[in-house]
């Protein structure tokens, strides 16, 4: 089945561009022109991935983006007129998986959207069933995308389960950022160092939401490594 992508952009070239783009790489697509009828078309079917510019007028997509965490967790990639590091950080922090400014490339747009989307998608049961990650009272299970701390369920993004997992494999390393991103994105897209410090911002918040307060630790000038996660 192809993925089906949710394209919300009140530009109708931007929205025209995007889904020759992804259809083209072999997805479908829905396009909508505001944030309130992104929202309509997620409550009658929950697309693969949501294409979400901020800049929309009445109901920007950083309001939708908010809604949406609300109720559900698909991947959100935010578009952005503006190279505001702000919006970036508010974008990943209010949940969504990545960021592109326009003017962008449809194909490196199509890359990210392909990295995010195989992100999500839960490891073959017969790769993963007998592999779970787990460090202190922190528990990761590729095969279902489930994450817990204490028991307590823990809702990740795929790019933030990615790196979550990557420090677990390598409990005791200090990673650099660029060996944190590359657990999450294609060594070929450029993520910048602002976008690593939100990420790692945003799950810091979510596991002390869950009353894990040492999860992730600051080597300053080096990287970041795995705290004791309650252990």
């Amino acid at each position: 089945m192809p993925h089906n992508i949710l394209v919300a952009d009140d530009d109708p070239h931007i929205r025209e561009i995007i889904c020759f783009a992804l259809e083209k790489a072999g997805m479908t697509t829905l396009a909508v022109a505001d944030g309130a009828a992104a929202l309509q078309a997620v409550e009658r079917q929950a697309p693969d991935l949501i294409v979400l510019d901020i800049g929309m007028p009445e109901m920007d997509g950083l309001e939708v983006c908010r809604r949406l965490r609300q109720r559900s967790d698909v991947p959100v990639l935010f578009l952005s007129a503006r190279d505001e590091e702000i919006d970036r950080i508010l974008g990943l922090e209010m949940g969504g998986d990545d960021y592109v400014t326009k003017p962008f490339s449809p194909r490196e747009l199509v890359a990210r959207v392909n990295v995010i989307l195989r992100r999500a998608r839960p490891a073959p049961v017969q790769e993963a069933s007998d592999r779970q990650f787990a460090h202190g009272r922190l528990t990761l299970v590729p095969a279902s995308h489930a994450a817990s701390f204490d028991s307590k369920p823990l809702v990740l993004t795929a790019i933030e389960f990615a790196i979550v997992k990557g420090f677990l494999a390598r409990p005791l390393h200090v990673l650099g950022r660029d060996a944190v991103m590359a657990n999450a994105y294609q060594s070929n897209i450029h993520v910048s160092e602002r976008t690593v410090d939100s990420h790692i911002r945003n799950i810091r918040a979510k596991l002390a939401a869950v009353g894990c307060v040492d999860a992730i630790e600051t080597v300053h000038g080096v990287g970041f490594r795995l705290g004791r996660c309650g252990g």
